[in-house]
């Protein structure tokens, strides 16, 4: 297996149809470089399909999800005060991840380890 010693998603959205070269371009526009061993998620517009591009230290890998069913849970952050989209990069726990690829409550996971009521 590829190692990845850290998860980033890249909120911005972006079309399905990009390669790992147009991934690792916006990767690099947002973060100043792809590290190796990294991994960048992407999505579409409508949250139905994710991409992942991994820089191993020799390559770009990338990969795909789409569910069948429903959407990922993807974020949207506005700026109140321009009233602007931003699209900071989010650093993801493995266990975020594993919730995320299967369309789980990611952001939800630390709240949904205790059970407060009955």
């Amino acid at each position: 297996m590829i190692r990845i010693d850290a998860l980033w998603l890249c909120t911005k959205p972006v079309d399905m149809r990009a390669g790992a070269e147009r991934l690792l371009a916006h990767v690099v526009h947002a973060l100043g470089s792809a590290n190796a061993h990294h991994g960048y998620m992407f999505a579409n517009a409508r949250a139905t399909r994710i991409k992942m591009i991994v820089h191993d230290g020799f390559g770009v890998w990338c990969a795909a999800r789409r569910l069948n069913v429903g959407r990922f849970v993807w974020p949207r952050e506005i700026d109140a005060e321009v009233g602007t989209v931003k699209h900071p990069p989010i650093a993801l726990t493995q266990a975020q991840f594993d919730a995320l690829v299967v369309g789980l409550p990611w952001q939800r996971l630390p709240e949904m380890s205790t059970i407060t009521r009955l």
